[in-house]
């Protein structure tokens, strides 16, 4: 055999490096990240193209004057004015003042709905007894109560603060004794294997199975509370955003009440984000066992 004939037949050389295996994975991690994000992205742009577009026509409309000043102030009047409320101090005070009163109804309409959620939900006899009667109490809308409650509170802090109470009862109620209601009783079979006692079975089975219909409850109580607010504000107050709203309205300064409108918008999404993402880090354990 020639050193030619050796030479052709020798096999092709091996390639000199090779991508590491921790890179390719990086690369297809940080590429499945990039996708995700433009997705997310693009959903995101996808929710601002109707706002965009109510913008826009706000904006011709007032430039074109279809609506007296007075009526329909221009989005840039509305803009100077949060700026001038937010830079003097007002507008923060009035939303303290507002978020005061939601924290306050929030704690004692809460506290009161989860208690009688769980106990209409872990028991039948008290089901019996009380979910007639809530039924009922629940159909009445809080404009009802206001005139009771007036006899009762007065025109102060106390009548805001019961009328949005009771406005997050109802919601609060309701998800948390569906949550439980719809527990498996698989759950509860085991809890019985293991003999739980009440306390073990509340704290190990029935709060980590009913958790995403208790924040669905805490969710829509924020929501009445919000609409709430604004009535009670609206009817009499002296200070909130509510207040602020009324008080645009009655100077015929129409910016004021749209960034009223803006405030309550606002913090009602920033307040619902928050409780998603609580919900979101106390239901972590959910996707490492599924």
């Amino acid at each position: 055999m020639t050193a030619a004939s050796s030479i052709e037949k020798a096999p092709p050389p091996l390639p000199t490096s090779l991508p590491a295996p921790g890179l390719r994975l990086s690369t297809l991690r940080i590429t499945a990240l990039a996708g995700d994000f433009v997705k997310r992205f693009g959903l995101a742009a996808t929710g601002l193209i109707l706002p965009l577009l109510l913008l826009a026509l706000w904006q011709h409309a007032a430039s074109q004057h279809w609506i007296a000043e007075q009526l329909l102030p221009p989005p840039a009047l509305v803009w100077q004015s949060l700026v001038e409320l937010w830079g003097s101090g007002d507008l923060r005070s009035h939303i303290a003042v507002s978020l005061s009163r939601i924290g306050w109804s929030f704690l004692i309409g809460g506290s009161v709905g989860l208690a009688l959620g769980f106990a209409m939900g872990l028991s039948r006899q008290l089901k019996a007894y009380l979910f007639p009667t809530f039924e009922v109490v629940a159909q009445f809308p809080v404009v009802g109560w206001i005139p009771l409650l007036i006899i009762f509170f007065g025109i102060g802090e106390a009548l805001k603060i019961s009328a949005i109470s009771i406005a997050i009862v109802v919601p609060i109620v309701i998800n948390t004794y569906k949550g439980i209601a719809n527990i498996p009783n698989a759950l509860l079979d085991v809890a019985r294997v293991y003999r739980f006692d009440l306390p073990q079975v509340i704290a190990r089975v029935v709060v980590p199975a009913a958790l995403p219909s208790l924040f669905n409850g805490l969710r829509q109580g924020v929501m009445q509370a919000w609409l709430s607010l604004v009535f009670v504000e609206l009817l009499a107050a002296s200070e909130g955003i509510g207040y602020l709203m009324v008080w645009g309205r009655q100077l015929l300064q129409l910016d004021l009440v749209v960034v009223g409108m803006i405030a309550v918008g606002a913090i009602g999404v920033l307040l619902d984000v928050s409780l998603r993402l609580v919900e979101a880090r106390l239901q972590r354990w959910r996707k490492v066992a599924f």
